[in-house]
């Protein structure tokens, strides 16, 4: 019974063949789809995905095929990235870059996620793969696959409408997951593909042609026991070949007595006993890799020698047990590994994993190949795993801070155990201990790690330890609001007589740091200086340079500004080169772009957050991305670029594991949520979704928050909540003057209109403060815009309209206007107060402000100031006109043929914007694919020099 006849589970799948198959067309066509294929194991999932890629290389297109299994599912992304090709040894410096990513632990101070960080690489390395050719990818089993996996699989899924990207996932019905119930929501419905068992004249005829005849009665009974299954049925059948149990007579294949497999995992042994011992030795020690595996790697788990394994691997091969798969071997189906694997007792298969894991270890394997052999001797072996070996300990001590980069949630269980074998006296028992506390904080357990730190932290160990493990619960405390705690922590540590001086730089640091945190912007500034002055003594580039960084911050939020410039070129000439310092360098850019903001540099704050957003984005660093994005929403909307600000608004993290900064989303999502209320379209969506970051700011006031909340109680009429929510957000920032500017003005008309004037008069003293010598154009309007609501001077109102024009601010340039049209309309000068008006018109209807055109309207028609025929309600376009100036550069380089890496680098944007802007492009212009809109850019000849 030739075993070729594998492929025979097709017959009655033409269905889906043919839907598989047209799919395929459209990605040579250079059409996107993602497709899910559901069905229990062996119904044939796998054989209608193979014959859809054999189509699809036959067709020049790319094919990379990812499996998970039940040992990978602890590993974050270790499916793809085997499927992409992305190991040290690979020749693509793109792909050594991503698993360097992965080996790195993130020290103290470092923003950088390895797992997060990886994903982004990834998904940029199949956008780059795409520009090349068009590229089916498959994940199979993905029932099996890590929650980093699935998000990825959902994050392609969502942008194949901008790639000719053929996304294919392959998964059984159980076990139950929320992420898959997600995931399934991501793809179109024809895109679900539900493969069940064949109905029993397809059930029969794929019997027909196992046997090569007509089955008998008898046959087809115990067939109908497969239940349409094409595996079980395929082994069923092979299984009676085997024991000479079938008979021919003139052409009806019939079943002779005897015993028969009454299940698929009994077919399976069957073929299996037909195997030699030398092959099924060499087929468990594979099973303990996982379902594919290098035939390398399985020499060093089973110890023979490559000559010695070849006969058994090719006998295992030609009776359909294992297959070639490119690289390495793979069994033929799961169920047959399942099968070899539970057939082990859980005693033997403990001892085998832990001597696997040894033996990959000695061989030079990376981290994790080794620890996904200890997890599983661990677990198998439960209460009776007994202590760590000592060469589990030496390898832990060695390899913790790279394992954790890449799987927190194994280091945890084998730092435990560990631990638990080393007593506190022994040398490695507080390095173990330190990295515990870290790996469970990057988990989020962080009241766990606290408690793993404190304990550590008892035992007075080694400096450098000190200065992690104090980290480790500063980040922790800060999580639980309870950063109080790590200053008085951190204090008994600076008491230590025989602290080093490079140590207690380091700490001094750390101890500043808390206090910006706090707000505490006085003792951050004497403590960074402190801190500045021992690093400088002692050489310490790292406590350089964060003693410097907050500095910058202590000036920034003072409003000192001007002060903090010639600290940033210091901070960046420190940073230059040193890869341990590359995050502080994106941190310190990012904040060099806010203090140039703050002077009103506006084109050189956007040049310099857009490139480190760059940086950011090739580095994989997506906390410093989000602030920088943040940060580019932000002055967006400062200087009227409304629908851009929305664009990069709508850029929400979605990575596996992301950390997400409380500060950066109220920033980002307080920004759309107060253009969405300006343009009169209601902001509970936006505001719904910062709400859980909202909760977990403490006692920081983020003005856009405060901006957006306040502006909803206005508009459902309650001006006396909207001017308490400035004034609360203001009481908490009596040291941060510049970060409350934006909610001066409003706070002063809010309390006017309700009137209460002490506050109105407070306010106005306030934004005296800002000025103080200043000449930065910003500051001086928001005295004068202030003062002028609070005396009803249109001679003031009107100064701060060409101050705010001097900074590029249109919205507050309009509000003024406005106010101060209002102000002479009330002296009696109703002509001038026409110009004003209709001056103030004009810029709300520039920045689509139709809740305020309409306010403003109102309040002129009480002077029978009507709108002039010159002035025009905002419209919607819809097509090529209503593309924003850079959505039409990236149209323009899409119909040009160029991928999103190639205009990310043309444009100087991160591939997550052009991605982002190439679906507001896709629906705008009303299209479903990137060569809809070359067609629609031929069409109407908008091929210009971008």
């Amino acid at each position: 019974m030739a075993d070729a006849l594998l492929a025979e589970p097709l017959i009655g799948r033409q269905t889906q063949r043919d839907s598989l198959t047209g799919w395929v067309g459209e990605l040579v066509a250079g059409g996107g789809r993602a497709v899910l294929l559901e069905g229990e194991p062996g119904i044939g999932k796998s054989a209608l995905v193979r014959a859809a890629a054999a189509e699809a290389r036959a067709a020049g297109c790319q094919v990379f095929w990812a499996a998970c299994d039940e040992l990978s599912r602890a590993f974050p992304l270790l499916p793809l990235l085997e499927a992409l090709g992305v190991r040290e040894s690979a020749d693509d410096p793109a792909r050594k870059a991503i698993m360097r990513m992965l080996r790195t632990g993130s020290g103290t101070g470092s923003a950088v996620e390895p797992v997060v960080a990886a994903a982004e690489q990834l998904l940029a390395l199949v956008d780059e793969l795409c520009g090349a050719a068009p590229v089916l990818l498959v994940v199979d089993d993905l029932q099996w696959a890590d929650p980093a996996t699935v998000l990825a699989w959902a994050r392609l899924a969502r942008s194949v409408r901008q790639l000719p990207l053929l996304l294919v996932g392959a998964l059984r019905p159980v076990p139950q997951r929320d992420d898959l119930r997600t995931l399934r929501r991501t793809v179109d419905p024809d895109g679900l593909l539900h493969v069940q068992g064949l109905p029993e004249p397809e059930a029969a005829r794929l019997v027909s042609t196992l046997v090569a005849g007509t089955p008998g009665a008898r046959l087809m009974r115990l067939a109908r026991g497969a239940s349409g299954n094409p595996l079980y049925l395929t082994e069923l059948v092979n299984a009676l070949a085997r024991g000479g149990r079938l008979v021919r007579d003139d052409g009806r294949v019939e079943v002779t007595g005897g015993p028969t497999p009454g299940s698929l995992p009994d077919a399976i042994a069957d073929r299996l006993e037909f195997l030699s011992t030398s092959a099924r030795a060499a087929l468990r020690a594979g099973a303990l890799l996982g379902v594919d595996f290098s035939v390398t790697e399985l020499a060093a788990v089973s110890g023979r020698s490559l000559t010695d394994l070849l006969p058994a691997l090719d006998e295992a091969i030609a009776a359909g047990v294992l297959r070639d798969d490119g690289a390495g071997l793979a069994f033929r189906h799961p169920l047959i590994r399942t099968a070899l694997y539970d057939g082990m007792p859980a005693a033997v298969r403990a001892a085998w994993h832990r001597d696997a894991g040894r033996a990959l270890a000695r061989h030079g394997a990376p981290v994790e190949r080794v620890a996904r052999q200890l997890l599983p001797a661990l677990c198998s072996a439960g209460s009776q795993a007994g202590a760590a070996d000592d060469w589990v300990v030496r390898w832990l001590v060695e390899s913790a801070r790279p394992l954790i980069g890449r799987a927190p949630r194994v280091a945890i269980p084998l730092l435990r155990w560990a631990l638990a074998g080393t007593p506190a006296a022994a040398g490695p028992h507080d390095l173990l201990a330190c990295r515990l506390a870290e790996a469970l904080c990057r988990v989020g357990e962080v009241t766990d790690a606290a408690q793993v730190a404190s304990r550590a932290l008892a035992h007075a160990p080694q400096p450098d330890l000190v200065v992690d493990l104090h980290g480790t619960l500063a980040q922790c405390r800060a999580t639980e609001g309870r950063s109080e705690e790590s200053l008085a922590a951190l204090e008994r540590a600076l008491g230590d007589p025989g602290l080093p001086p490079p140590h207690r730089a380091r700490l001094l640091v750390l101890v500043a740091r808390v206090h910006r945190g706090l707000g505490h912007v006085d003792q951050a500034g004497r403590v960074a200086a402190e801190a500045l002055a021992e690093a400088t003594a002692t050489g310490d580039g790292w406590a350089v340079g964060w003693a410097l960084a907050v500095l910058t911050m202590v000036h920034g939020m003072r409003g000192e500004v001007v002060h903090s410039l010639p600290l940033f070129d210091r901070a960046l000439t420190v940073t230059e080169g040193e890869p341990a310092l590359a995050d502080l360098r994106m941190l310190l850019q990012i904040n060099q772009a806010n203090a140039f903001s703050d002077l009103d540099r506006y084109d050189d704050a956007i040049a310099a957050v857009r490139h480190v957003r760059r940086k950011a984005d090739s580095a994989g660093n997506v906390v410093r991305l989000g602030q920088a994005e943040s940060l580019l929403v932000e002055l967006l909307f400062n200087t009227g670029r409304w629908e851009e600000a929305l664009a990069e608004a709508d850029l929400v993290d979605q990575s596996p594991g992301a950390f997400r900064d409380p500060v950066v989303e109220c920033c980002r999502r307080g920004i759309a949520a107060t253009i969405t209320l300006h343009h009169g379209q209601g902001a509970a969506r936006h505001l719904a979704a910062l709400q859980p970051y909202a909760d977990r700011l403490g006692n920081r006031m983020v003005y856009p928050l405060a901006l957006a909340r306040s502006l909803e109680r206005e508009q459902a009429g309650a001006p006396g909540q909207a001017l308490a929510v400035l004034m609360e957000a203001l009481s908490r920032s009596a040291e941060e003057q510049a970060e409350t500017a934006p909610l001066l003005p409003d706070a002063v008309r809010l309390a006017i209109e309700v009137g209460d004037l002490a506050t109105a008069r407070a306010v106005v003293v306030r934004a005296a403060t800002l000025v103080d010598g200043s000449t930065a154009p910003y500051r001086q309007a928001t005295a004068l815009h202030t003062r002028g609501l609070l005396e009803h001077d249109p001679v003031q109102l009107l100064r701060a309209a060409d101050r705010y024009e001097a900074a590029g601010r249109p919205l507050p340039r309009v509000q003024a206007l406005g106010a101060g049209g209002v102000a002479l309309a009330d002296s009696g000068d109703v002509v001038a107060a026409r110009a004003q008006f209709t001056h103030a018109l004009a810029g709300y209807e520039a920045l689509g402000a139709q809740w305020d055109l309409a306010r403003i309207q109102a309040r002129f028609r009480a002077y029978g100031i009507r709108r002039g025929p010159q002035a025009k309600h905002r419209r919607v376009h819809h097509g090529w006109d209503a593309l924003t100036p850079t959505e039409t550069k990236i149209a323009t380089l899409v119909a040009r043929g160029m991928s999103n890496p190639q205009i990310a680098a043309q444009l100087f944007l991160s591939r997550r914007t052009v991605q982002s802007h190439v679906s507001h492009i896709l629906t705008k212009l009303g299209v479903r694919s990137r060569m809809d809109i070359a067609r629609e850019a031929t069409r109407r000849e908008r091929l210009p020099e971008p």
